[in-house]
């Protein structure tokens, strides 16, 4: 008990010279935990896909069409359930900073195929029926206040001109991986206006969306989807909706890299600064060392003082850098297009490597000066001046 009074009064000795210590691995707590909870989210975006769904898109480049046609084929091969479409709308709705995934789909079988996404019988079927009806995912509706019945109008940029779109219903994520910041429409409402305004851009679709009965045959089934369209003039590439997923992630792959490189290098910071204050404070207590020795402290006692008090300041900046984490993680999920980062949570294993960290960094940065203690003879320590 003696100890432990003697351990937080050693850490509280130089209250500035602790705050900062303190203040300092509590920042780079926080900096590790909102670097890696953007790495983590970023990998689940592509954990979150479907193990029996595969996409087919246009084998040169996702950004060209395919035609409409190719959908009765691909559902027509063995092993695929069924199959729905999108294309890609973009636009603008209110401002070009409201940025979310708006995409033309096949009305008839898109919540087939996404079956994560959670809608009312009653809201399918009126969003069905009326060909300038959307559905909008959770997360939109929160954030823009938009309820069913409400009208929304998007600017168009690669399909040009006012669209407007009515709100049929509101879908909810299956799991809190599930993208609820989408918003969808008739492919139909479209490519009827493109056969008017624009008809060589009509009966084509962005991608195909294939459910398929048995997970473990995706690589045979999308061998024989693209086999159809070989030296066709839209040949296709048909891979997992993960490989697909995949391929997006690995575009900002270079930064996803460097963020989580730089996340660990900030825990080596916190062990400089932390060493830095415990360094200084054993050369402070040379002194008192070697009394504690004269009065018959044992070499036990001096690892424990020194390591206690380490232990205590890491624990204090570890444990005030994760509660402060929370709500900062959260008010930058806020500030950040929902489109950007469609779900933001921290995940458990970020909390426990920090605190292990900040554990195992205290114990490190007390060996040196647990040494120095050590080492130093009762007369040498009466001697040191500093």
């Amino acid at each position: 008990m003696k100890i432990l009074k003697l351990i937080f009064a050693n850490a509280l000795r130089h209250k500035l010279r602790t705050f900062l210590t303190v203040l300092g691995i509590a920042i780079a707590v926080i900096a590790f935990g909102v670097l890696r909870t953007v790495v983590t989210v970023w990998d689940s975006s592509v954990d979150a896909a479907a193990a029996n769904r595969l996409i087919t898109r246009q084998a040169v480049s996702f950004i060209f069409p395919l035609p409409y046609a190719y959908k009765e084929k691909i559902l027509n091969v063995d092993g695929v359930k069924n199959v729905s479409f999108a294309n890609w709308f973009g636009g603008v709705y209110k401002d070009k900073n409201n940025f979310f995934a708006r995409l033309c789909v096949d009305a008839e079988t898109i919540f087939d195929v996404m079956q994560e996404f959670l809608i009312t019988p009653e809201e399918l079927a009126n969003f069905k029926k009326e060909r300038n009806a959307c559905v909008i995912g959770q997360d939109i509706a929160t954030q823009y206040n938009i309820k069913v019945g409400d009208q929304m109008v998007l600017e168009g940029d690669i399909f040009p001109g006012r669209w407007e779109f009515v709100v049929r219903g509101i879908y909810k994520p299956k799991n809190k991986n599930t993208d609820d910041t989408q918003m969808l429409f008739h492919w139909t409402y479209v490519d009827e206006r493109m056969k008017v305004e624009s008809p060589t851009r009509a009966g084509n679709v962005g991608w195909y969306i294939v459910l398929i009965n048995d997970a473990n045959k995706a690589a045979e089934i999308s061998e024989g989807i693209d086999a159809i369209f070989k030296n066709s003039s839209a040949e296709t590439k048909t891979e997992t909706e993960k490989a697909f997923t995949q391929g997006f992630v690995s575009a900002s792959g270079a930064i996803i890299t460097a963020m989580n490189f730089m996340s660990f290098v900030i825990i080596g910071i916190i062990m400089l600064v932390l060493a830095n204050t415990m360094i200084m404070a054993a050369r402070e207590r040379t002194r008192e060392y070697a009394v504690l020795k004269t009065l018959g402290f044992s070499a036990f006692h001096l690892v424990g003082l020194i390591l206690g008090e380490s232990l205590v300041i890491a624990l204090i900046g570890g444990g005030v850098g994760i509660t402060l984490t929370y709500p900062i993680v959260a008010g930058f999920e806020q500030a950040m297009p929902k489109g950007f980062f469609p779900f933001f949570f921290i995940e458990p294993i970020t909390t426990i490597i920090a605190m292990s960290a900040a554990i195992l960094i205290g114990i490190l940065a007390s060996i040196f000066p647990i040494q120095r203690a050590l080492k130093t003879n009762i007369v040498d320590g009466f001697r040191f001046v500093g």
